[in-house]
């Protein structure tokens, strides 16, 4: 079952008895864990109808023994296993048959990050249960995930504002919605949320001093670069997110330039790619700027110097290097 197919259920208020949610987004599987729990039982009757396990400490016995018992003083009782997929071979094996016939008025729900789908268990989970998995989304992605986050924390966000929120933070759905939650305070009795919002709640950030950087060395501005640089140092920020920052912008980057070179207009580069009018005209300007060529070289020299961040080079000395190499291009 997909997550969205998932979601579905639950918002008309359908309560599986036997669910496993994974996945590499942690975030939303916790956050459809608290949606079951919120439906599956009363928070006044919590102490007496909920059982939390642990996959790397827990017995399958212990787990079903709590499923089966009947809930106290409500229609229904919920059993969470986190970390379910480091139960062990024969737990798995003793919980099968409650997984076939299940207590109606339990919710048990397991979570976890990686799962096997070709062991016994989860072949038969998928066939009798609701196993859903929650992917990270991809970076085109999250500015939808944006706007809805920001819709369903009560106010709207500009689809320009979204983009640039998307581009701060990257694919961390944890911190986007804590940002979220941030700009709705800071927009007060805005209607929307806006781009100049976004500026101004990120500009004392690293992650906004980063993505500052990228601007620079797509304008192939030295001194501005530099200055960038060095105050993501004095933050203590670490070599690989920057090198991370600055592959997802010059990536952006080298896409439009191999469109440019197919004389495409900026309009349809924008359709094209998905790029926010708001941002398309500084984005191809900087794609302006570097043959594919120069590009190649540039994601040899990100590979190299993440690399050698990793392996006992000097971080400063490394970006410094960078740096100068994409602004002058004298590798």
């Amino acid at each position: 079952m997909t997550s969205q197919e998932f979601d579905t259920i639950l918002r008309k208020g359908s309560i599986p008895p036997v669910c496993f949610l994974y996945g590499d987004e942690q975030f939303l599987v916790e956050r459809a864990v608290q949606t079951v729990l919120d439906l599956a039982i009363d928070p006044a009757l919590k102490d007496f109808n909920f059982n939390v396990f642990y996959g790397n400490e827990s017995k399958g016995v212990d787990i079903i023994d709590a499923a089966q018992t009947l809930p106290m003083f409500s229609e229904r009782r919920a059993v969470l296993v986190k970390r379910a997929e480091q139960l062990k071979a024969d737990a798995l094996e003793t919980m099968l048959p409650y997984i076939k016939n299940p207590s109606p008025g339990t919710c048990l729900l397991l979570t976890g990050t990686k799962i096997d789908q070709r062991k016994k268990f989860f072949v038969e989970f998928k066939k009798l249960g609701v196993l859903v998995e929650y992917k990270r989304f991809y970076d085109n992605k999250l500015s939808g995930f944006i706007q809805s986050e920001a819709v369903a924390q009560g106010k709207p966000i500009e689809n320009a504002a979204a983009e640039l929120l998307s581009a701060l933070i990257g694919n961390n759905l944890q911190e986007l919605s804590s940002q979220i939650e941030k700009l709705i305070v800071y927009a007060g009795t805005k209607a929307r949320i806006t781009v100049d919002d976004v500026r101004v709640m990120a500009s004392s950030s690293k992650v906004f001093t980063a993505f500052e950087l990228a601007k620079f060395l797509g304008m192939r501005d030295v001194s501005n670069s530099i200055k960038s640089l060095d105050a993501l140092f004095l933050n203590g920020e670490d070599a690989p997110m920057m090198i991370g920052a600055l592959t997802r912008h010059f990536r952006q980057l080298w896409r439009v330039r191999e469109l440019l070179d197919t004389k495409m207009s900026s309009a349809d580069i924008g359709r094209e790619l998905s790029i926010n009018t708001f941002f398309l005209g500084e984005i191809v300007t900087q794609a302006r700027n570097f043959s594919r060529r120069d590009l190649k070289k540039i994601f040899d020299e990100f590979y190299r110097c993440d690399v050698a961040s990793k392996t006992g080079g000097n971080p400063y000395t490394l970006l410094h290097g960078l740096t100068m190499g994409i602004c002058t291009g004298g590798w």
